[in-house]
């Protein structure tokens, strides 16, 4: 197995902070952005004005809750677009903790949405199908994406997943004007190449107090550098949608990357990341994922003491993170289970305080 040095989390992350830690964190996390945007993901469409429509509301969960069916919708110039959210919480009156779940389905509850039991720890979720706001599809016209471009895409043009962080934040939006939710407490989440999208949401905006990203892999939670299973050619090749135009010229060529995959989840500090690996996930290498996790916790401890990568790789079921940043690797395959919920759930319940506030 290569050295950390080989793999590029050293030689990387001198750059990171510079020499004033927290005085020029503000100034070198924009720096890092700016560079993740312009070479993989392409800059998150600026927010816009939208009317909310909230098509039909029931009790659901055995009573417990409630469920909303929403639309959101959107003008720029001549341009119009919307799509459609659900949104759950619990009775009692008072402000919830609450994930923005950016899903494969508008189903509630399904494979990846275990509704009921979110409901019962006291949490509500505003989630969304993906494809709502635009076609998983190397095309680009028909869904937000009409709101902002025109014409072909330029190199350094938001991709697929810029486009789906930016509706996890309309959302979030919408879920702070209607004041269910505890403002220190919410969290973006998503699975796969929506880990990957929560990340990047989460990056860009601060308003989320946590970031949980499962089984994200390659461009998403796994440094690139020496990762065993999928790598940047073959995401970009599958999926150039998902990108900008700019990072194809890292296929085969990572070892020239002016970033890697620790700078995003740097970017989320001093707030709370967890990444959620699987041992049978090969695919998205749980210790890709871990060292990640090691080489951007430097950024973590600017803000909060401690440290627990101290493994050379992962330990299957042992959950690592003292300073804002965690990871664990649970037996099994590429998928989002109870069990990843409820560790999720268990960061957020840890870190947060004792009461929310009424409405």
């Amino acid at each position: 197995m290569p050295k950390a040095e080989d793999r590029g989390e050293r030689a990387i992350l001198p750059s990171l902070f510079g020499k004033d830690k927290t005085e020029n964190w503000e100034k070198r996390r924009k720096e890092l952005g700016e560079i993740l945007a312009g070479e993989e993901y392409g800059k998150i469409p600026p927010p816009l004005p939208f009317r909310a429509e909230i098509l039909k509301t029931q009790e659901e969960f055995a009573g417990k809750g409630f469920m909303e069916w929403l639309s959101l919708h959107f003008e720029r110039e001549e341009a119009a677009f919307s799509f459609p959210a659900r949104l759950i919480y619990p009775k009692g009156g008072r402000k919830f903790p609450f994930f923005i779940f950016a899903n494969f389905s508008d189903a509630v509850p399904d494979r990846y949405f275990p509704a009921e039991e979110i409901i019962d720890h006291g949490f509500g979720v505003l989630s969304f199908c993906y494809q709502d706001v635009s076609a998983d599809l190397d095309s680009f016209g028909q869904g937000a994406e009409k709101l902002f471009l025109s014409g072909d895409r330029a190199p350094s043009d938001f991709g697929k997943i810029s486009l789906w962080a930016w509706a996890m934040s309309r959302l979030l939006d919408y879920l702070l004007q209607r004041g269910l939710a505890d403002e220190n407490r919410i969290a973006a989440i998503g699975h796969s190449r929506l880990g990957k999208t929560a990340l990047w949401a989460g990056a860009n905006d601060e308003r989320f107090s946590f970031v949980f990203s499962n089984n994200s892999g390659c461009s998403g939670a796994s440094l690139s550098r020496n990762k065993s299973g999928e790598t940047v050619k073959i995401i970009t090749d599958a999926f150039p949608h998902w990108f900008c135009k700019n990072y194809r010229k890292y296929a085969d060529h990572e070892a020239s990357m002016p970033f890697d995959q620790h700078f995003l989840l740097a970017m989320i500090a001093p707030r709370t990341v967890a990444i959620g690996a699987a041992k049978e996930d090969t695919w998205a290498d749980s210790r890709s994922q871990y060292l990640s996790c090691r080489a951007a916790e430097s950024a973590y401890r600017l803000f909060r003491p401690g440290t627990s990568f101290e493994d050379d790789s992962p330990r299957t079921g042992k959950e690592y993170g003292t300073s804002g940043i965690f990871f664990r690797e649970r037996e099994g395959t590429h998928y989002l289970s109870r069990a990843d919920w409820l560790y999720y759930l268990r960061i957020m319940e840890k870190s947060a305080p004792a009461k929310s506030e009424n409405f």
